[in-house]
């Protein structure tokens, strides 16, 4: 099965796409730019989903659903936001057989639809804050597309909220970064680095926009997910007004912040390898999956007894699956796994009964280094423990891969050899102008103004501008 795949070291995107396809992730649609989210993709962005869904809650925020369509009228009201998403709209002008009086947009995003609803629903600062969640699909038109990373249609979540101050809405805008950091560390297992997008990288109406930035297996980064302060842009611009304590009327201040299925490529790019998927424990849809072993009829009433046993063991504390099929071999259930990513597999054979014992080989460690006998007594123990390590172990992986391809160079011929291998972290003036000539040059694009910032001040890495904070670089997604 793995040798149908091509190697990473070939061609990287293929790689990709082979992976994906081959694990039952997902599949091409007949419409240009969409996926189908097989079953157990989609298992895997459920898996996400309520990992993300139980820390939104946790600080506050609920749930609801707001329209697929969105009069054009609302997009056009604030003029950066539709500035930045013109190229990118689906636009409906016929319903129901009839010439519509005003088009519908198919939403790229909702910032407008919840405007003009949070005007209705504002009236005080016993209101505020507003803090509400909705997990739905959005549309934007991509011109060049890949499956999860970016396709004409993919879901999300975004958060919008409305708060009485600036302060309280900055501090939410950060709150829910770091959120996503956690996310990404905790249960993705993927290292990031939060930091502010560049004036010409922030989203279209943002005040400021920030940002998780991962580095995939190629060495490019992937934006993970985004936090917007958005200020008064959109309260204004639907005029989403309260009393406060003093009975004065005043504009609300927003933030929007989301993260999509996209986070599903991540995960594929930052651990797979050329035998397929290799999922963390917190977010794979099977954990452990356990293959029987045997030669003839006699061994095989003894196996499937043991493991139906350790099934039975392990099922209320680990998501487990027993891998039964008489019409495949052992080795070919192997190799079906190991493209899944399934961190864990359970052997057991007739020696492991007699023994009462069975076999443990981890995905993240290849051959007979990854295999380990542990006895049938205290199963489910010993597999949590090693699911932890696994889960530990991907993340420093991620870790030490991202650090030894990210570079401090010490000029501007270093700064373009860097980042054509990864990540440079270089001081920068700031300027646009600037920006746009290494983007020019090198391919190359702010990925983040780090929020964590080292003292002292530099001299750009491109212009020698002085510079009060260091940014990094790195070719994209």
């Amino acid at each position: 099965m793995a040798t149908k795949v091509t190697p990473r070291s070939t061609d990287y995107a293929r790689w990709y796409t082979d992976v994906v396809q081959m694990a039952d992730l997902a599949d091409y649609a007949p419409v240009k730019g969409c996926m189908v989210i097989k079953p157990y993709g989609y298992a895997l962005w459920e898996n996400i989903k309520a990992g993300l869904d139980r820390r939104f809650k946790a600080t506050g925020h609920v749930n609801a659903y707001f329209p697929l369509f969105i009069p054009l009228s609302f997009i056009q009201k604030e003029t950066e936001h539709v500035a930045g998403f013109s190229p990118e709209l689906a636009i409906v002008t016929i319903g129901g057989g009839k010439e519509l009086e005003e088009p519908l947009v198919v939403r790229p995003t909702s910032e407008t639809i919840i405007g003009h609803m949070y005007a209705k629903w504002i009236q005080s600062y016993r209101d505020l804050p507003l803090l509400i969640n909705q997990w739905a699909n959005v549309v934007r038109w991509e011109m060049r597309t890949r499956l999860f990373l970016r396709t004409t249609e993919f879901l999300w979540q975004e958060g919008h909220t409305a708060h009485a101050t600036a302060e309280e809405a900055q501090e939410e805008t950060l709150r829910m970064l770091g959120v996503y950091t956690d996310f990404a560390v905790e249960d993705a297992a993927i290292p990031v680095i939060a930091g502010r997008k560049s004036e010409s990288e922030k989203f279209a109406g943002a005040v400021t926009s920030y940002t998780i930035e991962a580095m995939m297996g190629d060495c490019k980064a992937l934006q993970a997910g985004t936090s917007h302060f958005l200020g008064q842009n959109f309260a204004k611009a639907f005029d989403i007004k309260f009393l406060d304590e003093n009975n004065e009327l005043q504009y609300v201040w927003t933030t929007s912040w989301g993260v999509s299925t996209r986070m599903v490529g991540a995960v594929v790019m930052v651990h797979g390898d050329d035998q397929g998927l290799i999922l963390p424990p917190k977010l794979a849809p099977t954990q452990v999956v356990i293959v029987p072993i045997w030669k003839d009829e006699a061994q095989r009433s003894q196996v499937l007894e043991a493991v139906a046993k350790a099934g039975a063991v392990l099922r209320d504390d680990v998501r487990v699956h027993v891998d039964d099929r008489d019409e495949y071999s052992p080795g070919w259930k192997f190799n079906e796994w190991e493209m899944r990513g399934v961190p864990l597999r359970i052997e057991i054979g007739p020696r492991d009964v007699e023994r009462g014992q069975v076999m443990l080989a981890r995905r993240d460690v290849p051959g007979r280094e990854g295999k380990s006998a542990v006895p049938m007594e205290g199963l489910t123990g010993a597999v949590q423990e090693m699911l932890t390590a696994i889960q530990i172990n991907l993340y420093r992986r991620a870790l030490d891969f991202r650090e030894a391809h990210t570079y401090d160079p010490k000029d501007y011929t270093e700064f373009q050899e860097a980042v054509s291998s990864g990540f440079a972290y270089s001081w920068w003036c700031g300027d646009e102008d600037c920006e746009a000539r290494i983007k020019e040059e090198t391919k190359a694009t702010v990925r983040c103004i780090p929020l964590e910032q080292e003292p002292g001040r530099g001299k750009c890495i491109r212009c020698g501008k002085e510079a009060g904070e260091r940014a990094v670089f790195g070719r994209a997604y």
